[in-house]
């Protein structure tokens, strides 16, 4: 179905035309410098480009109020004075001739991305948009904002698709109060940000983008705020934001579209952010949304403001949604204290209107008063994790070490290995998923197989086979990831010669995640290379740092039997996953 890319280059017309500091970093080379980089990298000519349009008055209308469209619309006809005039009215603006034409291309660029994914046109996209939107609200232009581009999509995917549950994502590093407004009162739209708050003295200064501001009405548990109280924050703070708060609120609301505020002023480098993530960082983040929806991901530029790392961030996200693998992250994966603090803050403030979160312990600890809030609550505390360093302003002109070599990760030549021990022509496969006729060298497979009692029957010996010549694609870089089937009596022994195969090939970090009750294999290496996950095992244990257990609940009579049958066509799936 691939990926859509929106643009329209008009939207580089808007720019400031007098003196103003604040202003001034919202400029037009923020689209350029982007929209340069993508082609440069062959990412535009992967995906579907699509021209922006003009939203209509009825479709800025589904947020904003008719006297405030008015009101921009007559920018068209004012001199330079009545426009500075007219911005000084409003927080963090500036109006320009090509205003109202650009917003609404804006906008409309957002809706043609939302009518492409939800009509199967494509399965994603981006829309390269400017002035962002995310603090424009009802009647006011806010925070380089005229139009709520995100909203009015949300809006309109409820209106014209019948959609009833949305979630956007706000990884701009500000606030984007606009959405929240919005839509504080609607539980079809689950908003997520996260933002430098530093306890209500960074812009927009707002006490409710604090973690406790949840919704109102309906709309209670359908707001989650996300305060970050130090700068600094990096990619295992990002992660476990997405991780611990995110992600369980998403998979329990179960969204039919995912919207996203795509700033990158939140990216290493960025004068308004001054936070550490790297560009992979976003890679990251998008693959994780990819699984809500069916894949149903928008995102929309918003803010961004260092040339170099917004570039490399907008290619890391587009690379994502046409579903390339995710470059590694660099630094190490501990959440800093601060950012801890940040995550259980928010977890509390929600577990009143979240299973996900009631099953857990998400009450605050007690500190002591020396690290209270100026608000006078006392923040919680996780166990762990350093405290975040305070980064000092990153000049936009310099970009950042990370930034001069971005890590790269090229498309394996094939996306999906199905590898089973005899080819099954009735098998309908996506175009992008093959299935695999190689194998293994037999007195390879055999040597591999000789320890194993079980792996002596030829069906097992030839789903072994089948395994390790998968496995060799994967770990040379040509096969992105495979199913394989092996005899249920021999899963075990199958699983620990995948993980010996993985270890001598150079693997030093090996996932092996295990459905149901199979036994930890007993060769398994105790060197912290390989962490064994076991679902639905006999008991919930830690039995070391490298080995966790966890049962699943009870399943009904009817579940069991459907378990009992698939069991007696005499093969499990394998799960292999995180080699590196």
């Amino acid at each position: 179905m691939g990926t859509a890319l929106v643009y329209h280059e008009d939207m580089t017309a808007t720019r400031l035309l007098w003196d103003d500091p604040e202003c001034e970093i919202e400029r037009p080379e923020r689209l350029t410098a982007a929209l340069d980089r993508l082609r440069q990298r062959g990412l535009e000519q992967r995906c579907l480009r699509l021209s922006a349009r003009e939203a209509s008055k009825e479709e800025l209308g589904l947020v904003h109020s008719p006297e405030y469209v008015s009101l921009v619309r007559k920018t068209q006809v004012l001199g330079e004075e009545e426009l500075q005039a007219l911005s000084r009215q409003f927080d963090a603006i500036y109006f320009h001739p090509s205003t109202f034409h650009c917003a609404r291309l804006a906008a409309g660029a957002g809706l043609q991305l939302v009518d492409a994914v939800l009509t199967g046109t494509v399965q994603n996209g981006l829309a390269l948009v400017r002035p962002p939107g995310h603090h424009s609200q009802r009647a006011a232009a806010n925070g380089f904002c005229v139009f709520n581009n995100v909203a009015i999509a949300a809006a309109h995917a409820k209106q014209k698709h019948g959609l009833h549950r949305i979630l956007i994502v706000d990884w701009d590093v500000h606030h984007g109060q606009g959405i929240q407004y919005l839509f504080e009162d609607d539980p079809s739209v689950l908003y997520f940000s996260w933002h430098r708050y530093e306890h209500g003295r960074f812009w927009p200064f707002l006490r409710e983008s604090d973690a406790d501001a949840v919704g109102r009405g309906q709309g209670l548990g359908f707001t989650v705020n996300l305060p970050w109280n130090q700068v600094g924050m990096g990619n295992a703070d990002y992660m476990a934001a997405f991780l611990h708060l995110l992600l369980p609120l998403a998979f329990e609301f179960d969204p039919e579209l995912v919207l996203v505020s795509a700033g990158f002023d939140s990216v290493i480098g960025d004068p308004e952010g001054q936070m550490q993530a790297t560009p992979e960082c976003f890679a990251h983040l998008t693959q994780l949304l990819q699984v809500l929806a069916g894949g149903r991901v928008c995102a929309m530029l918003e803010g961004g403001y260092h040339l170099e790392s917004l570039a490399e961030s907008v290619c890391m996200t587009v690379q994502t949604l046409l579903g390339d693998p995710a470059p590694p992250l660099s630094g190490p994966m501990v959440p800093c204290q601060s950012a801890l603090e940040s995550i259980q803050s928010a977890r509390a403030a929600q577990a009143p209107y979240w299973k996900s979160l009631q099953l857990q312990d998400a009450t605050p600890v007690p500190t002591s008063p020396s690290t209270h809030s100026p608000e006078g609550r006392p923040p919680p505390l996780l166990p762990g994790g350093p405290m975040c360093k305070a980064a000092a302003p990153a000049p936009a002109p310099a970009p950042s070490s990370f930034l001069d070599q971005p890590c790269l990760c090229p498309a394996p030549s094939v996306r999906t290995t199905v590898a089973l021990t005899a080819p099954d022509t009735t098998l309908v496969l996506p175009p992008d998923v093959i299935q695999q006729e190689g194998s293994a060298l037999r007195e390879e497979t055999e040597a591999w197989a000789r320890p194993h009692k079980s792996l002596a029957r030829e069906e097992a010996l030839t789903a072994l086979g089948k395994l390790l010549y998968l496995l060799d694609g994967m770990l040379d870089g040509q096969v992105n990831s495979g199913i394989a089937a092996t005899p249920a009596s021999a899963a075990a022994a199958t699983l620990d010669v995948a993980i010996q195969r993985g270890l001598s090939h150079g693997a030093q970090r090996l996932l092996c995640v295990a459905l149901g009750q199979l036994d930890r294999p007993p060769d398994l290496a105790h060197d912290g290379r390989t962490l064994w996950l076991n679902i639905g095992g006999k008991e919930a244990a830690a039995l070391s740092m490298f080995h966790v257990s966890t049962p699943l609940p009870v399943v009904s009579d009817h579940a069991t039997r459907q378990g009992r049958c698939w069991g007696a066509h005499g093969c499990v799936p394998l799960l292999l996953a995180g080699m590196s």
